[in-house]
């Protein structure tokens, strides 16, 4: 009945794909909804009246925090602990791990991530960077300069060691 409607549909999908059920349609909204507490926290981002059914559902991951104005559909968050996201923007189908540090390097600098991002274990990206679409920031990672699209980074400081499928070693 919300206008956030199509965007939950996206995010039910997405838990769908990556796995996280093999139930369809309501069911799989179900599960998500009983199951999984970082899905219900993102429920809660998408939709805040929500939050009054609280008690009916669940609470949210305890230990995750989502403060970004813009999350586009099919967020997928995998074992939201310890997990903060402070972004400008996120775009669509990106997914998330446990103790990722997304934010604010000096005011009002955070980062914008794009489509189809990952972004592993541990990995931390602050300031006003880019993250381009369909890159991966490995476990671990320190990001705090832009990455360009299609590459993988790891380490710390962050290097690309792949892009565009060629391995390579470039800094950033």
């Amino acid at each position: 009945m919300s206008t956030a409607r199509t965007i939950v549909d996206a995010d039910i999908a997405r838990w769908q794909k990556v796995g996280e059920t093999d139930k369809h349609g309501l069911g799989a909204a179900f599960f998500a909804l009983t199951k999984k507490e970082e899905f219900r926290s993102v429920l809660y981002y998408r939709m805040p009246a929500c939050r009054a059914f609280a008690w009916l559902m669940g609470r949210g991951a305890p230990a995750l925090y989502l403060n970004t104005p813009n999350i586009g559909p099919g967020l997928y968050l995998q074992h939201g602990f310890a997990t903060v996201v402070t972004a400008k923007s996120i775009g669509r189908n990106c997914l998330i791990n446990q103790q990722v540090t997304i934010g604010y390097r000096g005011f009002d600098k955070a980062p914008h991530i794009g489509d189809n991002v990952s972004i592993r274990a541990g990995a931390k990206i602050l300031g006003d960077v880019t993250i381009g679409d369909n890159s991966v920031i490995g476990a671990g990672a320190v990001v705090i300069r832009s990455v360009p699209p299609d590459c993988v980074v790891v380490g710390n400081p962050a290097v690309i060691v792949r892009r565009n499928g060629v391995k390579c070693r470039e800094a950033l």
